[in-house]
């Protein structure tokens, strides 16, 4: 299999309901796709110390996380039956209830699908460089890593 080019991951901000719609609207014309599935990771309002997380503020080691990302595309590749695979995630303030990850995978079956969508969200979220600073109502932050 030949190597896929590496494209950026990282968006700046939430990624948008608009754009997650945009990206399976330009999949329409694939037709030798039959499964997408997608995860969207999303800022929960999580209650720390009794404080209420209001925002994420992302941050990453981006050249290594973009590697890693690139390396995690390419297993999935080599391991599963994909048509192609799309992987975005927010780089600085995502207010709770706003999306920070996105990942849309393409297969000719299901199954690869579903598969390959699990397997790569659960490697970003133990592999990739990428930091959450916690925002709390009173300004008051904790850091986190990788989510």
């Amino acid at each position: 299999m030949t190597e896929k080019k590496k494209h950026n991951v990282f968006l700046k901000g939430p990624i948008t309901p608009a754009y997650i719609a945009d990206s399976i609207a330009k999949h329409s014309g694939k037709t030798n796709i039959g499964a997408h599935d997608i995860f969207l990771g999303q800022v929960r309002n999580d209650l720390i110390d009794d404080k209420a997380v209001i925002a994420i503020d992302y941050s990453a080691y981006d050249e290594m996380a973009e590697q890693k990302f690139h390396e995690i595309r390419e297993a999935a590749f080599a391991k599963y039956n994909l048509v192609c695979m799309h992987i975005y995630h927010s780089l600085g303030l995502v207010k709770a209830g706003e999306i920070c990850l996105f990942v849309f995978v393409s297969s000719k079956h299901r199954n690869d699908a579903f598969d390959a969508c699990r397997e790569i969200v659960e490697q970003i979220k133990a592999e990739v460089p990428i930091w959450g600073k916690e925002i709390f109502a009173d300004e008051s932050h904790v850091w986190k890593e990788n989510r």
